[in-house]
Parts: structure tokens; sequence; C-alpha cells
């Protein structure tokens, strides 16, 4: 059983000469300085894809596809968990493959696959685990951020997830399971998505992909931008990140990169901020920062 505390791994860094996959330019960054350190907030191997909900025409979902391998030799496996099982007509939701699958499918992936249980003792089997070992892309769609911890927490299927990245693949998420990815678990409260720090403890810790950090999303479509201020005041060693919808970050080592249409706001305490100004600010689509650094990279020539 993987322990869900910070683990240390030593990065291998890959040089692919004459491949036709253009390469991100977080990726290029944190390739020049993976020989000098493992990192310390992202993924040792791997790519993270965090979305703040909705990315139509942005071309993030494109993205997740070419990291996952492709629309034809990737092996993506979608995670609905974090949607109730009833819908807002009182309804029960349908978590079968026609629904979950479908707009994947429109998009032309020919291998992909739902992976679903509320029962931990079940996503703790070999059977459950079958496909996600093969799998190159996962991804977490929306919902409630605390039925996922419910579900996979501490069992076979929490590190199958990871092993998805030490094998270089990618994982995804939006919305709620933007949140997932995260170190701190914003909004895990049960009674209510508008409580950002619960008290209930088993609800606090997220997945952990990225590490001292904490993640908050729809911050500009449902005016949260401040909302996560508390959490970096009684937590000071974790970065804050606010997603907007329509964009995303995408993750590599300890460097993001802004895609889509909007704005991230970044809650770096260690940042001098003037009395008139909130503790945040803000990134645009194509800037570039190092978590580790708390700096904004210089567009790579």
């Amino acid at each position: 059983m993987r322990n869900r505390t910070r683990r240390l791994l030593v990065p291998i860094l890959a040089l692919a000469i004459g491949l036709s996959v253009q390469i991100p330019a977080a990726q290029i960054y944190a390739a020049q300085i993976a020989v000098q350190q493992a990192p310390e907030y992202g993924p040792p191997n791997g790519t993270l894809v965090i979305v703040g909900g909705s990315w139509a025409g942005t071309g993030i979902m494109e993205r997740f596809i070419e990291l996952g391998g492709g629309a034809e030799d990737g092996r993506f496996v979608i995670v609905p968990t974090a949607d109730g099982d009833y819908d807002r007509s009182g309804n029960l939701r349908d978590f079968g493959e026609d629904r979950v699958l479908r707009s994947w499918r429109d998009r032309g992936l020919q291998n992909v696959s739902v992976l679903h249980t509320r029962d931990p003792a079940i996503s703790d089997t070999d059977e459950f685990v079958a496909e996600l070992e093969q799998a190159t892309a996962v991804w977490f769609d929306g919902g409630r951020q605390w039925r996922l911890v419910d579900s996979y927490a501490g069992t076979r299927t929490y590190d199958e997830f990871h092993k998805v990245l030490e094998r270089g693949g990618v994982v995804g998420g939006s919305s709620a399971g933007a949140t997932i990815l995260g170190e701190y678990l914003v909004r895990g409260d049960t009674r209510n998505s508008g409580i950002v720090m619960t008290d209930e403890e088993n609800h606090q810790l997220g997945f952990e992909f990225l590490r001292k950090v904490a993640i908050d999303q729809h911050i500009n479509t449902r005016n949260r931008w401040d909302h996560i201020i508390p959490v970096i005041q009684q937590k000071p060693h974790l970065l804050g990140i606010g997603l907007s919808e329509d964009t995303a970050i995408i993750v590599t080592g300890d460097t993001f990169e802004v895609m889509g249409n909007w704005m991230v706001a970044v809650h770096d305490n260690t940042r001098a901020y003037q009395p008139w100004e909130k503790p945040y600010f803000v990134l645009a689509p194509g800037d570039m920062y190092d978590m580790k650094a708390r700096r904004i990279v210089p567009p790579v020539q």
C-alpha cells in the first residue's frame, strides 16, 4: 500500500529526438532543471492537466489526449465518481459507458473505459484495477471531490492512479476533478461545497499528485477569487492555485504553464504585497510559473 504522505522519487530525464509531437514550454523548462533536483510540488514523471471547469474551444482536451498517447494509441480511463448518484431532477444517475464515454468517443478515442465504484473494498481488488494498470491517461470528472476520497483513498486504485504518472502518462481533471489532484482538499466538506475548509478530518487531504498545493476552481464564474485566502493563512506552507473556467495549468515537474481563455490566481504568501493589494496575483494564458522557486518563468527562446 502506498503511503499517502510525501514520497521522494528519483526522476529520470528522457530526451526524445525526432518526435513529431510538440513539447510544451513548461516541459522544456522542467527538463532543463530536472537534472539538478527532484520536484517538490509536481510529479517526477508524467504530466498533470488541471482544469478550472469547462474547456470547449480551448485546445485543452486535445493537449490531454496528445499527452495520453493520442486518440488511437493511448489507453484512457475516465473516473466519474465525483458525480452524485442522482441528477438534479432526482433521477438515478447513469454511470454506464454510453453516457460517460460519449464525448470521449466523439473525439476519436479508440481505447477508453470507465472506472467507478462507491465501495473502497471493490477499488482495492485486482479485478477493479486491471484496466488502470495499462492506462496511459486518467481523467477525473467534476462533482464533489470528497466522493473520490471515500471511494479510492488508501486502496490499490489510488496506488495505480499514481503509477500512471510514474510510467510517464498524464492525469487530469476538471472542477472537483481538479481540486482532488492537490494536497489540501478545498471544499471537501460533505455538507456544502460553499464550505472551503472542512472540519471533517477524512476529507482534508487530496490525492497529492500536486504536493504542497491547494486548488480551487470556477473562480471567475462563481466569484471565488478570494475564497482560498483563509486556506493559505491557516496553512502557510501551501501554494494556492485558483483556476478560472476554460482555463488549465499543464504541470511538468515543479513548473506549470497556463492554457486556455482566462486567468489563474496564484496565492503565494512568500511574496510581498502592498496593503491595498489582495494576497495573490494572476497569470494569463501562456504564462509559466515555477512553484518551487516561487517565480514567473521567462518565455523559452
